[in-house]
């Protein structure tokens, strides 16, 4: 082989090098970019999907605080009915006592 030859056989294998190194080169980029695009998504969709699960956190604590309210107040008038049957029941039986206590003192003056 001349020696010709012999130089442009190199130049044509550092040419496929070169064009083999750009292209690893342009592949490695390719896939970084493409990694990077898909851990941003990850990211947004974890963002998402934390939001919404703190929305529905609050929903169940907002539930049953307000299960909780309907129990309390539910509790609170039946008390409150139970001492005004009481009350009620109370005041009868002062009524007759203090009417008992006037006849008596009536009678007996």
């Amino acid at each position: 082989m001349a020696k010709n030859e012999i130089l442009s056989e190199l130049k044509k294998a550092e040419e496929s090098a070169k064009s083999m190194v750009d292209d690893a080169i342009d592949s490695k980029n390719k896939r970084i970019s493409d990694a990077r695009a898909e851990a941003r998504e990850i990211l947004r969709q974890a963002d998402i999907n934390a939001h919404k699960a703190a929305q529905d956190s609050f929903k169940v604590g907002e539930e049953k605080i307000l299960e909780e309210r309907d129990k309390i107040v539910n509790d609170g008038e039946k008390n409150a009915l139970a001492m005004s049957q009481k009350a009620q029941a109370n005041i009868d039986k002062s009524v007759k006592y203090l009417v008992q206590e006037f006849e008596r003192a009536v009678l007996n003056e």
